[in-house]
């Protein structure tokens, strides 16, 4: 394997993430050739914790670390990486959570030195205590408990990669005690996953016990870590939220998995991506060929949301655009962008609904922007007839606040929703489902693969890390500046928007899930929505039709939160590529990290060019 591939594979590792299952699949291959990867991976996993130790001044010979120990592979890398830490002079107990322990690494970890504690009375750990009575047992559990607290690592290797639902029994309440329990964690958001400073720290081995593998739900206790010791391959859990704010900071061992055969379930956007999205001017340019966005935002009761997104679309590289909406937000918009253009004319992509009232807020359908935005939507809307061709014909549109509740029963992919937990759960529950905001916080990657199977539309769902839902091989509009499907809009009555339709591809070959985590937290601020659709309508216009939608979106995330970044000279983002085990990494603490400053949406939206900038840079 030459530099480049060795490259391209290493990139796919940091920012891809493969089931269990499939990374099951990948070890096979290594350990049947004998390499001992449980050794390999708890070398790393104790290597880890010493650093982790070192860096907050606690040598070895005087550190306290409790090993939380499954019965399977998991516990054996913990007691392994436990029996390594004694063997340099840690005092290093280990809690049983189930009813046996990985005999060899049990073994090994006795040898050293360790203590074990057992908390189940129907254990068949050799030499230990068993058949003690319920009183007892209580005991034990708040012995264990209280251990760990006082320790300064817990190393949690309850469960890893095999566990399915929630944790229960023993593991559950140790959880439960030393963790949280189904709710989403609650940390201060710091520059590259650093630690807070205050003991005991956790290390989990592999995942931390008790989230979602496979989706980054939180659905029981579990323990959030400090540093997640992943071991070969990442999970989803380690990029999907809520999961991936458990995980810490994430330090990949790299244990030369073959992952070219295995399709990734999810895959994280990096600066790459998202400059190759951003399209370069043309010699041959005209403000028409790069792209024309039109918006239907801001109200009477929200103007600023106008402003907010036109200012958005303006930044992000577009070439032109159009602004619907009431007279106050018209010179509003003017005064804020005075290259706007109010009045009837080509566009290539719409932004609408940022700053509309939805339905509570509007019961008699009073509001102008929305009665505009239902009428322009209906065209996407989807029926099994002859008239789908001329829905899949129509340019891409972003849906926004306001608007969703506008949204037809079923649209194409290039209709592009961007809810918030609360918006998507109330577009579910109109369509019939079981949820609320909290479910959403609870299973964000459930509810907008449901949104997407529900809608056909490309669902953005915000947050800290945002998820991205859409057609795995949606090609998009073929479209080349003048020959682009485009609408005409009126200013005034929504009777007069008109539509020139164009061929497009409306097969739904799959699912693609992408995620953006580029952005600090001091994003969550009033008004970077707006400044997001409008960013994304500006985007999708800019695309010459061989950009799949979806990438696009996760793509306009990405340059969202990077502008952000700038604006607050902030070195701390919702998602961190993992280090790699043996690579240089960046010193935790180091004084040249920056946690930045407070910001409000403006700021965002004037930062966007220079974000560009960099990224293409």
């Amino acid at each position: 394997m030459g530099a480049h591939d060795d490259e391209i594979r290493m990139h796919a590792l940091r920012h891809a993430a493969w089931r269990a299952d499939d990374v099951r699949d990948m070890e096979h291959p290594l350990l049947e050739r004998g390499m001992p990867l449980m050794r390999m991976a708890a070398s790393a996993l104790a290597r880890t914790t010493a650093d982790l130790l070192d860096g907050e001044g606690v040598p070895l010979n005087r550190a306290r670390v409790v090993v939380l120990a499954g019965g399977g592979d998991n516990g054996g890398d913990g007691l392994y990486a436990a029996a390594a830490l004694a063997e340099s002079g840690a005092d290093v107990s280990a809690v049983a959570v189930g009813r046996t322990l990985h005999p060899q690494a049990f073994e090994a970890f006795v040898r050293a030195g360790g203590k074990v504690l057992v908390l189940d009375p129907a254990s068949q750990i050799p030499g230990c205590t068993s058949g003690f009575g319920a009183g007892e047992a209580g005991e034990r559990l708040r012995a264990a408990v209280e251990l760990a607290r006082r320790s300064h690592v817990i190393v949690d290797a309850m469960t890893g990669i095999g566990l399915a639902g929630p944790l229960r029994g023993i593991a559950g309440t140790i959880a439960a005690s030393l963790g949280v329990d189904d709710t989403v964690p609650d940390r201060t958001a710091l520059p590259y996953g650093d630690t807070a400073g205050e003991f005991p720290f956790v290390v989990a081995a592999d995942v931390p016990s008790g989230v979602g593998v496979d989706d980054g739900s939180v659905m029981g206790p579990y323990i959030p870590a400090d540093v997640t010791v992943t071991f070969g391959a990442l999970k989803p859990c380690a990029v999907l939220p809520p999961a991936a704010y458990a995980c810490g900071r994430v330090v990949l061992v790299d244990l030369g998995f073959d992952v070219a055969p295995f399709r990734p379930l999810v895959e994280v956007v990096s600066g790459d991506d998202a400059a190759e999205t951003v399209r370069l001017p043309r010699l041959a340019d005209t403000k028409y060929s790069r792209g024309v966005t039109g918006l239907i935002t801001g109200s009477v009761r929200y103007p600023g949301a106008a402003v907010l997104s036109v200012r958005g679309a303006a930044a992000a590289n577009a070439g032109m655009v159009r602004y619907m909406g009431p007279e106050r937000t018209r010179s509003m918009v003017l005064d804020a962008v005075p290259e706007a253009v109010i009045g009837k004319g080509r566009v290539q992509a719409w932004t609408v609904g940022s700053g509309v009232p939805g339905e509570d807020a509007d019961p008699d359908a009073m509001d102008a922007q929305r009665r505009t935005i239902e009428k322009l939507l209906a065209h996407y809307a989807l029926d099994g007839s002859d008239d789908d061709d001329d829905a899949y014909d129509m340019p891409p549109v972003v849906v926004d606040a306001g608007a969703l509740d506008l949204l037809p029963d079923e649209v194409p992919p290039q209709v592009v929703l961007t809810p918030h937990a609360g918006e998507l759960a109330s577009l579910l529950a109109e369509r019939g489902e079981d949820v609320d905001a909290q479910d959403v916080q609870l299973e964000p990657l459930h509810w907008a693969l449901r949104a997407h199977e529900l809608t056909g539309a490309t669902v953005l769902l915000k947050g800290a890390i945002s998820i991205v839902v859409g057609d795995a091989e949606d090609d998009g509009d073929e479209r080349d500046g003048g020959d682009a499907p485009v609408a005409s809009m009126a200013a005034g009555d929504a009777d007069d928007i008109e539509f020139d339709h164009d061929s497009g591809d409306g097969d739904d070959p799959g699912v693609r899930i992408l995620v953006a985590g580029r952005a600090p937290a001091w994003l969550a601020t009033a008004g970077a929505g707006d400044v997001l659709a409008g960013m994304l309508g500006s985007l999708l216009a800019q695309q010459d039709g061989d950009e799949p939608v979806v990438r696009t979106v996760a793509a306009g995330a990405y340059l969202h939160g990077y502008a952000a970044a700038i604006a607050s000279a902030c070195d701390q983002r919702g998602f961190n590529p993992p280090d790699v085990y043996g690579s240089p990494t960046r010193t935790p603490g180091s004084p040249s990290v920056s946690l930045g400053r407070p910001i409000v949406a403006s700021d965002v939206a004037r930062a966007i060019p220079e974000a560009i900038r960099r990224l293409m840079s």
